[in-house]
């Protein structure tokens, strides 16, 4: 059913939409991920993602809706639904070009949807993109401030990082591959005992991931993370890929997970910064 919000009419998303919803996605795009096809996009109105897939089947009452002009324009699309575990609306993706207009808009209508209760917002990865779990604030700057405009605190979770292939000047180590899915994990032993592994994805439209890299304690300070990330660029190069993203999660400087090693290993090799993840929650009413 449609709604007048502030001037737009909002209103369930529907098949013809498909190349407007397209092109107000990839108007977002941000440096190292893909461009949305439609098979993207089918997968995300499904309610389906390769990444994130426990979360997602946690959702109920997922709802797509865009908002367009009174002349039928598509100027804006989100997608939000509930959790029936803990009662929680999550809002699952937004695009509006950066028009704090419709952006608004958008909120207005889903948070009155979704009622009084908690909601989290860009918590986690969709199908429109390469596991990018939250919202890159440096590009979409209009998106994260309309959200704390809404009442929604942002937590700075993830570091976003990116390089050209292929890198040169990193050691090389010998490994095992083992595939599962769209994933390969290169795995160093020493006969039966593991000493570290690096799990990348297959390429999409010529991107890797690295997804991680971990080295047993016993093994570090050898140089092994450096050797192994050699041959994982290397791998994604023969597989195709012409550049590499990652995802750091570093929230916890000097504690648990600290990210600092890690870091410093990544800009060595060339990775880049594109841009810092938030999520959003906002407390109930």
């Amino acid at each position: 059913m449609a709604q007048l919000v502030a001037g737009y009419v909002m209103r369930p998303v529907e098949a013809r939409d498909e190349q407007a919803v397209l092109a107000l996605v990839n108007a977002d795009w941000v440096p190292g991920q893909p461009r949305a096809t439609p098979a993207m996009l089918a997968e995300a109105l499904a309610g389906r993602s390769g990444v994130d897939s426990g979360w997602w089947a946690e959702l109920a009452e997922l709802t797509t809706e865009v908002a367009t002009t009174r002349a039928g324009q598509v100027v804006g699309v989100v997608s939000y639904a509930i959790r029936p575990r803990d009662g929680a609306g999550v809002v699952l993706w937004l695009h509006g070009r950066e028009n704090r207009g419709v952006i608004d808009a958008l909120l207005d209508h889903t948070l009155s949807r979704l009622g009084k209760r908690p909601i989290e917002a860009f918590s986690f990865a969709t199908a429109l993109g390469l596991g990018m779990e939250a919202l890159p604030v440096r590009h979409r700057p209009v998106t994260a401030a309309a959200l704390t405009d809404h009442g929604f605190l942002g937590s700075d979770l993830w570091r976003y990082m990116r390089v050209d292939l292929p890198v040169t000047g990193l050691p090389r180590t010998s490994y095992t591959v083992l595939r599962d899915e769209d994933r390969l994990t290169l795995t160093v032993r020493d006969g039966a005992t593991p000493l570290g592994e690096a799990t990348i994805g297959q390429p999409v439209q010529g991107i890797g991931v690295l997804w991680w890299i971990s080295v047993e304690p016993a093994a570090r300070r050898r140089g092994l993370g450096r050797a192994l990330l050699g041959s994982a660029l290397d791998l994604l190069t023969e597989l195709g890929a012409r550049e590499v993203i990652l995802y750091v999660d570093d929230d916890e400087p000097g504690g648990e997970r600290d990210r600092t090693a890690a870091n410093r290993l990544y800009e060595q090799a060339g990775f880049v910064e594109v841009d810092r993840l938030l999520s959003y929650k906002r407390p109930r009413g």
